[in-house]
Formats: C-alpha cells, structure tokens, sequence
C-alpha cells in the first residue's frame, strides 16, 4: 500500500484502507450472529500457487450494527486513550509517544493473548480522519529509535489494522474492523486465525459497550479535551517522521512459543 513520498499516510492511503474494509471479494464468512459478521481473507487460487500457504500474515474483518450509539462517539471511543484503560479488558500497557502531524502519531501497545499465546506489543503509527459520512482510523508498524523490541513480549507487527464507521441515522452506525497482521512467534497459523476468530466478537462488543457508557463517562472527564479533534489540545511533543521506519516482520526475532504450548498442555492434563 502507498504511503507517498514519506512514511505519513497520505489520501491514497486512506482510500485504499476504505475500499478494503468495504470489498467483498476473497473475503470468507466465518461468524455472523445478531448484527456482528467475521470474514477472513481467502487468497485467490493463483496466489496460492504462486506463495503456499506457509505465511502467518492474517487479515480478518469484522462488522457489527449499531443502533444506539453514533459513529462519531464510536470515534470518539477508539481515539480517547484515557477511556480505553476503563473498558479493554485485554489491554497491558498503551500510551502515545509523539505527534507527527495534527492528525497523526506513533504510540506503543500492549495486550494480553490468550494460551497459549505468548502477550504481544506493538508500536505503531497512527492515522485518522472524519467527515460528515464516515470515520476512519488505521495504523502500521514502526520501528522508534527509543522503543526497541522487549524480552518479555513477542513484538508483533500490523500491515494495516483500522476501523471505517459510517453513519447510518443519528444515534446507529455500521462499525468495521480490518486487520491485516504478523503475530510473529513460532505457533502454527491456524491457532493464530482461530485464536483471532474467536476474540473478534468478544473485542467488537467490547467496544460497543464501551460506546455505550462513553458519553456518561465523558461528562464527568475532562468533557472539552478531545485532541484528535482539536490538535491544539494535544500536550504530546512532535517528532520528526524521518526517524520512524516501516517495521518488518522478518527484521524480527521469532520467538519460540513451544514452552507455553507444552504448558498449557500440561496445565489441561491436570
């Protein structure tokens, strides 16, 4: 996917992220349950031939219908990172580290994986963008100079990971989730596009409960402090993007995962 002349994603990049979340094509329903569909990437016939089937990159999609709750509080949701410690039960550690434009900026993330997942972090380059008709935020990794891979964490890598929310009525909305990921470690890629199938569902209502409670929230937390919406809002220093790089997954150490799987299976046999 381009990302123009530097690593800032530019328009081109923002449609292309949309057109993704909204084809249809080589996409396989793998769960559809009161308003929420996930969708896994089924790579065509050829590609299949051409690259086998040996790769753990994985893209999953997911979309759920909401009646209760507008796009742009949905926005508001997934921007406020001081909300997000109150509602993601999964998540270790999240902060951002610099701005690299009035919207746009790399943060770390840590979260918790289910076993026998080793718990993954990521950092990550963030874009988002919202109009009258859809929301849009997505990211990609990088590597920072000052946030190097950690021992006691599997340094995952995302390709593209996102969510389009278009509006449809004032209180509903269609909430999408893209993510197109390398988990990294030594698993088999099926326990890590099962694992994802079955997380999905649970992060989407997650969220959508968090959706739910945020006004409510808001009121009694700083209710004026949106930067993502008002740059000038924003305590965060700026950084020059030049010293951010794409991350690549086999830049990376590959972990080996087997101790935790025979752990696991020990535990169950017991």
């Amino acid at each position: 996917m381009s990302r123009g002349s530097g690593i800032i994603p530019d328009e081109s990049m923002f449609n292309e992220f949309k057109r993704q979340c909204l084809s249809t094509e080589n996409w396989l329903s793998k769960y559809e349950k009161n308003g929420m569909e996930v969708w896994v990437e089924v790579a065509p016939l050829s590609s299949q031939a051409n690259k086998g089937n040996n790769s753990k990159i994985h893209k999953i999609k997911c979309s759920i219908t909401i009646d209760d709750v507008s796009a742009a509080t949905m926005y508001d949701v997934l921007l406020d990172s001081q909300y997000r410690r109150t509602w993601d039960p999964t998540m270790l550690e999240s902060f951002d580290i610099a701005r690299l434009g009035a919207n746009c900026d790399v943060g770390y993330f840590s979260w918790m994986c289910p076993k026998p997942l080793k718990n993954r972090d990521v950092v990550t380059l963030r874009s988002w963008q919202a109009s009258e008709d859809e929301y849009v935020i997505f990211n990609f990794s990088v590597k920072h100079p000052n946030y190097p891979p950690r021992k006691d964490l599997v340094r995952a890598v995302s390709l593209l990971t996102g969510y389009l929310i278009k509006p449809t009525g004032k209180n509903s909305c269609v909430f999408t989730y893209l993510s197109q990921a390398d988990p990294r470690g030594s698993l088999p890629r099926w326990v890590v596009n099962k694992a994802s199938q079955v997380l999905a569902p649970k992060v989407l209502r997650s969220v959508y409960m968090a959706g739910q409670k945020y006004p409510a929230w808001k009121a009694e937390n700083s209710p004026d402090h949106k930067p993502w919406l008002y740059p000038i809002q924003s305590e965060l220093t700026m950084m020059d993007p030049a010293k951010l790089s794409i991350q690549r997954g086999d830049s990376l150490e590959n972990v080996d995962e087997s101790m935790s799987r025979d752990t696991q299976e020990n535990e169950d046999s017991s």
